[in-house]
């Protein structure tokens, strides 16, 4: 089902009331002035979860209303779990990791507080939206950069700068980056 989900920036616009304040902080905001609003975000949330659209669909509609390059947000669904939305993964230190862009346990307050509940992350496109939010968190931290990449899984230098490398690589087994001389 090609554009199914339109962008979100319509949907939620119509939720805010001119008092209320605005936030760039929760994976539903886009860029400055967006609003914050857990009831419409959850609605949002769940209308998308209910849909069927293909996750491909997602990629460029969550890069776009995030600020970020959908082909990074690809490679990283990729790299994680070969874009399977229902991977689940238990990490060594207790931590769980969910969808095809492996979505992080440390996040589900947030998420929740959000209105994006933690089942909500096996579906593709809710997972993608999620991801797009993270990895511009760490671009307004890090800046367009590869260390703004690699911290999408660490902010350890080391594993940051491995993660930063191994996207990279994918980016350029796709033809998406020239190969490094």
């Amino acid at each position: 089902m090609r554009n199914a989900i339109p962008s979100l920036c319509p949907i939620v616009m119509p939720c805010r009331k001119p008092s209320q304040p605005v936030s760039t902080q929760g994976p539903l905001a886009v860029g400055r002035g967006a609003p914050r609003y857990s009831a419409c975000a959850a609605a949002l949330v769940l209308s998308l979860w209910g849909l069927t659209a293909h996750a491909g669909d997602c990629f460029e509609q969550a890069g776009v209303y995030q600020g970020v390059n959908p082909k990074v947000l690809r490679a990283i669904a990729w790299h994680e779990s070969k874009g399977d939305p229902t991977v689940i993964h238990r990490n060594a230190n207790g931590s769980v990791d969910i969808g095809q862009a492996q979505i992080n346990s440390v996040h589900f307050g947030t998420l929740a507080r959000y209105g994006v509940p933690r089942q909500a992350l096996t579906d593709a496109c809710v997972n993608i939206y999620v991801a797009a939010w993270l990895l511009k968190q760490k671009m307004v931290k890090y800046g367009n950069t590869w260390r703004a990449i690699g911290a999408y899984h660490s902010e350890s230098p080391g594993q940051r700068d491995d993660y930063a490398r191994r996207i990279q690589r994918i980016l350029v087994a796709w033809g998406e980056l020239p190969a490094a001389r």
